[in-house]
């Protein structure tokens, strides 16, 4: 397939479309990419990020950290061993849709059941190929993430105005709480277990440990199921609450410890109700483990602040060093990451020490607070498929409860 070039779309940009176009993305800036729809027919608007993961696609897009994102693969050949209902980190989609290179091939993999794109179109997820995915990356890491709207349609008709209106008007995610968005709505305790390749979920092996394992209390801000899933796998018994739970109702849970999961938006805005539930967690001493948007609120909660990143980190071969506290010894994990704010590290104030550094840009990876039981990381120790480097942080957290 011949890759699509940018343009910079003139006020009636129809003429500029190739004739085999049926799919496009628009940027706020006015720059058009024709290419090749697949998946969800229709129009969706958000921030355009890019991840350079190999694999792992489908837990990508169901990620809820990806709420209000286009996804940039990097790597070509994206959608070549199908898709799965096992490989979904939640039960519907995250993201607003993917830019690959290439399109997806015919699956060949023994677990698939779908391909790519009729997984996509099932979910709502809008797909495009055929673009420069290495000249739009670029375009990221120098610029920043732009805002744009990616748009499929079979019979190749878009209104060009009327989507550059659409990119134009999106507020973007600073300032935006989308935590509330993407939580479950109600309290459940998670019994679906451990799952095993072949056989799937054993919950058998969950129940056998349930009654003498720790009690977890798990907010879900955005949060990925293969969360639970090693936390069970380290031997507690989880309860998972929705993001506005109060302190009052996670106390009377009597939790042994309290886990503050991953999830999209701006973790200021999150904060405005997150922060307070955290700060009286931390007050009655209730061991505390964060990722990703729990360790933004944590920090915050500590009196740190967050800050936009100028593209973010999302890939599955982010090097992160162990630099301070129970973790200062100078070990190298490769990480799976997926954030666009961070925290600042100039701001941790006095008590909190900085445990995990980011050797790409030296960006704040971890915390722990002194004389607390209490500890963050900002990337993905849950990472599925991997790296699995990372595993040790659950171990610690549970074994630290019992």
């Amino acid at each position: 397939m011949a890759l699509a070039n940018p343009t910079v779309a003139p006020k009636n940009a129809s003429a500029s479309q190739p004739d085999s176009a049926t799919g496009v993305l628009v940027l706020a800036d006015g720059t058009v990419l024709w290419g090749v729809g697949y998946g969800a027919s229709g129009a969706g608007v958000g921030e355009i990020c890019f991840n350079t993961a190999m694999t792992g696609y489908q837990e990508i897009l169901t990620d809820p950290s990806y709420a209000g994102q286009i996804i940039t693969f990097t790597f070509p050949h994206i959608g070549n061993v199908g898709a799965n209902p096992e490989d979904m980190e939640r039960d519907k989609r995250a993201a607003i849709g993917c830019v690959t290179r290439e399109l997806p091939t015919a699956p060949s993999n023994f677990r698939s059941v779908q391909t790519l794109p009729e997984w996509m179109a099932a979910q709502g997820l809008i797909g495009l190929a055929g673009i420069d995915t290495r000249a739009l990356t670029r375009r990221i890491r120098d610029g920043g993430a732009p805002t744009g709207v990616v748009a499929h349609s079979p019979e190749g008709k878009f209104d060009l105005d009327k989507l550059l209106m659409l990119a134009q008007g999106w507020p973007g995610l600073e300032g935006m709480d989308l935590a509330k968005t993407v939580t479950r709505e109600r309290q459940s305790a998670w019994d679906a277990g451990i799952w095993h390749l072949g056989s799937g979920y054993d919950v058998s092996e969950h129940k056998r440990a349930a009654d003498a394992a720790p009690h977890v209390v798990a907010v879900d801000y955005g949060a990925k199921d293969n969360i639970f899933r090693n936390l069970v796998k380290a031997g507690a018994r989880v309860t998972v609450v929705p993001a506005k739970t109060s302190l009052e109702e996670i106390v009377a849970l009597r939790p042994a410890g309290v886990f503050l999961s991953n999830g999209p938006g701006d973790p200021a805005a999150t904060g405005e109700y997150a922060v307070p539930v955290i700060k009286g967690l931390l007050e009655r001493n209730v061991p505390i483990f964060g990722i990703c948007l729990g360790h933004q609120l944590l920090a915050l909660a500590a009196g740190a602040k967050t800050v936009k990143m100028h593209q973010g980190h999302r890939g599955a071969n982010h090097p992160v060093q162990r630099v301070g506290g129970d973790f200062a010894d100078g070990i190298v994990e490769i990480t799976s990451m997926n954030h666009g704010f961070a925290v600042d590290a100039s701001t941790l104030p006095g008590g909190v020490v900085e445990t995990h550094k980011s050797l790409f840009d030296g960006s704040n990876c971890g915390i722990a607070i002194t004389g607390k039981n209490a500890f963050s990381v900002q990337y993905h120790p849950e990472a599925s498929p991997g790296p699995q480097d990372s595993f040790y942080l659950f171990e610690k957290f549970v074994g630290g409860l019992r």
